[in-house]
Parts: C-alpha cells; structure tokens; sequence
C-alpha cells in the first residue's frame, strides 16, 4: 500500500509545533469580552499556563501584563481593531509561581468577524534581546557623559594653558620688549645696529601679538561677559579672516549659560565657521540665536555649495560628529539641512540650564 499523505491540519499542526513561541488566535468581542480560541503547546513555556487554563479564563493573560504596560497593550489593541491593522505590541509580563520577569512580543493580523474581531498570530520572547538592547542604551549614556566629562577637562586644561602663556609669557615678552627700549637709548650711533634692534622690537611685537591669538583661541575672554557678545564677537573675527560677509541676529541680549554649557555652544559654532571656511565656499554667512522657552537655537547658515548627504556619513567626518556629540551632552540635537538659496544650515537646538555662574577673576 502506498503511504497516506499527511492532511493539511497535520501539515499545519507540525508546522505550529516547530515554531518558536506560541502560535494563537485572539478574539475581542463587541462587548468587550475577550477568548483565545486557539493556543499552540507553547503557551505553558511562554507563559506558565496551559492552553486549557488560558483559553477557560482568557482575562489572566491580561493580570500577567506588568501594571505600567498595560496601558499600551490595550491602547495597541484598540488601534489595531479600529484599523483592522496588524498589531505589534512590545510589553513585559511577570509569572509570580516562577518568580520570572519577561519581555514578549506579540504580531498578530487582525479580520472582522461578526460582532467581534479576531487576531492570528505569535508571541515570542524578547527577554535576551531586549536585555542587550537596554545594556547597549546604557553603554551609549556612559560614553556620552565620558565624552562630555572629557570636554569639560579639556576646556579647564585650555585655560588654565591660555592663563599661563599670557600671564608668563606675555608678561616675559613685555619685560623683554621695556628691556629693549632701555638698551636702544643707550646704543651708540651706528645704523647696523639700529636696524638690528628695530628687528628685535618688530620680532618681539610679533610674538606678543601670538600669545595673544593663541590665548583666544585656547578660551576667549569673551565668553564671560555671555554667550551672544561671544558668538557675535567669534562672527566678526570669522568675517574679517575669511572675508566672508557675516551677519548676526539674536532674539535676546542676555542669554543665561553655566560657562561649561555656554563653551560648548561656542566650541560648536567655532567648528561650524571652520567648515565654512574650509569646504563651502560661500560669500555669505547668517547666524541666528533664538531663545523658545527652555529651549536655545543656534542656527548658521550659509550660500555655498551645499553638503552632499554622502559626505554627512563619511567615516572620517570628525568634525561634524564632534558638533554632534557636543550638541547631545547638552540634551540637544544638530540638524543639517539644505538653506534656503542654496548653501548649508547648521542648526543646534539645547534645552536651558540653570543660570549661568560668574567668571571668577584671574
């Protein structure tokens, strides 16, 4: 006799038996009344409770649901019968005889029945993933407050470095300088050395001229007196080193940053006219800070040539990823988009901290 071949409920039901999870069927009533008509054998590993147990009181599956996600899993029921769409609903249940906390899944397709709404679909457990997941959160918040940890050292090495060349070696360099002015009166009349003395003086001037760009760039004094004269004063030097026009618009005078909110802000506004410079090749800049409640906008933008959407994700865009990972220890976002005419806008969006401290004197 040749083989009988399997039937399609026996085809189906070793297709049920192999999955992972538990296979179900869910019917919500018109009444509110809620069944399973149908449990595959994985019911009692997911959910510590027999097909029989579950399908004679369906409103125990509901009591497994933790109290703070049951919410959303009725909210995610009711979306999904009102639209007849497939309902994919995240949530943990706890299973108190185990002693066992878990996080589930369920996909289901829902169709309309008579006074009712069925859903076919699949409960999974998500516990190891969802676990990774939260470590993986968890890893992303202790790098970023390692990151902004490291920039707020930073930022104290560079002034206490800006402090020490122009207390030490401008008040050198201007000693020096008082020296030589001494020693030109007391030279003799010879033109030779005149020239090389004036040399000297001219080196001199020069140097002090650096100590002084360097100190402004390592912490410009400027930021003490608030951010928006500091932006405004970071623009005007920008405009007359790039001979790009600039212009600047504030929607307040006075704006209240803790120093170490109010150098990160003007630490990403550096880098934005630096890539300005560098790659836009724009004849104008425009800057504009905005105040919208708890919240600071920064926006710059300008009228070049515009940054590719390739060039965003290239791995070596570390400056852009800089502004960006200065922007989120602040609890903001760095948007790029496309300026109005052409050209690239910068926007910087932080939320407020409490007021700024005053600078203390050197």
């Amino acid at each position: 006799m040749s083989p009988v071949p399997p039937s399609l409920a026996d085809v189906m039901q070793a297709f049920v038996s192999n999955t992972p999870g538990l296979v179900y069927q869910f019917t919500l009533r018109a009444d509110g009344a809620v069944a399973f008509p149908y449990l595959s054998e994985g019911c009692g590993a997911l959910l510590g409770l027999t097909p029989a147990q579950l399908q004679a009181e369906p409103a125990r599956f509901l009591d497994l649901i933790v109290p703070e996600d049951r919410a959303s899993y009725l909210e995610s029921m009711a979306d999904s019968a009102a639209e007849l769409a497939g309902w994919n609903w995240e949530g943990r249940i706890a299973i108190a005889e185990w002693n066992d906390l878990k996080w589930i899944n369920l996909r289901s397709t829902p169709r309309a029945l008579a006074g009712a709404v069925q859903w076919d679909g699949i409960m999974t457990n998500i516990t190891a993933s969802k676990l990774e997941q939260q470590e993986v959160l968890r890893s992303r918040a202790r790098l970023a407050e390692l990151t902004a940890h490291i920039e707020q050292v930073k930022e104290q090495e560079r002034s206490r470095i800006a402090r020490e060349i122009h207390d030490d070696l401008g008040g050198n360099l201007t000693a020096i300088k008082m020296a030589l002015a001494m020693l030109v009166k007391r030279l003799p009349p010879d033109q030779q050395l005149a020239d090389k003395a004036a040399y000297v003086d001219a080196l001199v001037d020069r140097s002090i001229e650096s100590v002084h760009r360097i100190s402004l760039d390592l912490r410009p004094p400027m930021l003490d007196l608030g951010i928006v004269p500091a932006l405004e004063w970071q623009l005007g030097e920008f405009e007359k080193q790039a001979g790009i026009s600039c212009a600047f618009f504030s929607s307040e005078r006075e704006i209240d940053l803790s120093l170490d909110h109010a150098t990160a802000l003007f630490r990403i506004f550096q880098e934005a006219l630096t890539n300005i410079a560098k790659h836009a090749r724009a004849s104008r800049v425009t800057v504009r800070l905005q105040r919208h409640g708890e919240r600071l906008c920064l926006s710059i933008a300008d009228n070049g040539a515009g940054i590719a959407p390739a060039d965003r994700r290239k791995p070596r865009s570390f400056g852009l990823r800089g502004m960006n990972e200065r922007a989120q220890a602040l609890g903001g976002v760095m948007r790029l988009a496309a300026a109005d005419g052409g050209g690239t806008e910068v926007a910087i969006d932080i939320r407020l901290d409490a007021p700024r401290r005053p600078a203390l004197a050197d």
